[in-house]
């Protein structure tokens, strides 16, 4: 049977960590689909076909690796596209933390996914979305953190 594995989050935007863990990972499974949750509450830096478009972009030459987005319940959308796996990354134990509670939230709802923690690259584990918005909102240079260029997508705002 095909191993497949969601890697969900808002990735607001893509990292040079994400895309550590998934390419570790899709040594590990078959298939890998890189989920970004819309949530229609929450204002994004990059829209979030955009990040899909630029995702794409990334792992144009690797067919198994994809970008999707999703509404709802990660663990209801695992079920649509017959994903038993959840792939996350783990730099600290806080994300531990927070990460291993929300896995047994997930196998509440869908009692055949399973998460699989991978612990992010010790040159990565500083890097992320959050600390790459504000150094490129004030007018920093994230090219080192991240797999793209921010420049081409145009209409983010830089104070």
């Amino acid at each position: 049977m095909k191993k497949v594995a969601i890697f969900p989050g808002s990735f607001d935007p893509f990292t040079n960590g994400h895309l550590d863990v998934v390419l570790r990972g899709s040594k590990m499974f078959d298939e890998i689909i890189i989920a970004i949750g819309n949530n229609s509450s929450k204002q994004r830096y990059i829209p979030v076909e955009k990040m899909v478009d630029i995702i794409g972009e990334v792992f144009k030459d690797k067919p198994n690796i994809t970008a999707r987005s999703y509404k709802g319940l990660t663990a209801e959308f695992a079920r649509e596209v017959n994903a038993t796996f959840l792939l996350r990354g783990l730099r600290n134990t806080t994300d531990f933390e927070y990460e291993n509670t929300i896995a047994q939230a997930n196998r509440h709802i869908n009692k055949d996914l399973e998460t699989v923690f991978l612990i992010t690259s010790p040159a990565l584990a500083a890097i992320s979305s959050t600390i790459i918005r504000e150094i490129h909102r004030f007018g920093g240079n994230v090219d080192e953190f991240i797999p793209f260029q921010i420049s081409a997508i145009g209409d983010i705002p830089v104070q």
